[in-house]
């Protein structure tokens, strides 16, 4: 069975994609925290970060910097914040949140956001990787995770 973020990144379901290498994809979350929340999913399904061999443990880690620097650049913020959870989806993942204060960390305080507010902030997010010399690793098309 197939989870969720198997299925967005085969791209059978939509996803708004702002980073994709061979090891992980980097996609927006329906129900952000924040402006520019995002998710940082290894392509291989392990049910939670801790089954991540530590060389893909490791990548996500370093993605998720590189996410994160281009947050507070592209959002205005002094700090992004990073959460591992998983309970929602069995499939590893971290939360990569531009923090405005420390409850943008509080997934509790997801909310659906548009379509026009989920482009818009993948757009600025997707820009500032372009920007900051990350554009072999920004999918040519936001709707896909194709390596190019």
């Amino acid at each position: 069975m197939s989870t969720v973020f198997e299925k967005i990144i085969s791209g059978q379901w939509a996803g708004r994609f702002a980073w994709a290498d061979e090891v992980c994809v980097v996609f927006a979350t329906i129900e952000p925290t924040a402006p520019g929340h995002v998710l940082v999913v290894p392509r291989a399904p392990y049910a939670k970060w801790t089954d991540a061999p530590s060389d893909v443990a490791a990548h996500l880690m370093t993605v998720a910097r590189v996410i994160g620097l281009a947050q507070e650049a592209a959002f205005g913020v002094d700090r992004s914040g990073l959460v591992i959870a998983g309970f929602e989806v069995p499939h590893a993942h971290l939360h990569v949140i531009p923090l405005r204060d420390e409850s943008d960390v509080l997934l509790s305080r997801a909310a659906p956001a548009s379509d026009e507010e989920l482009d818009r902030a993948m757009g600025a997010l997707r820009d500032q990787l372009l920007a900051s010399g990350h554009g072999a690793h920004v999918p040519a098309r936001m709707s896909s995770a194709a390596l190019s």
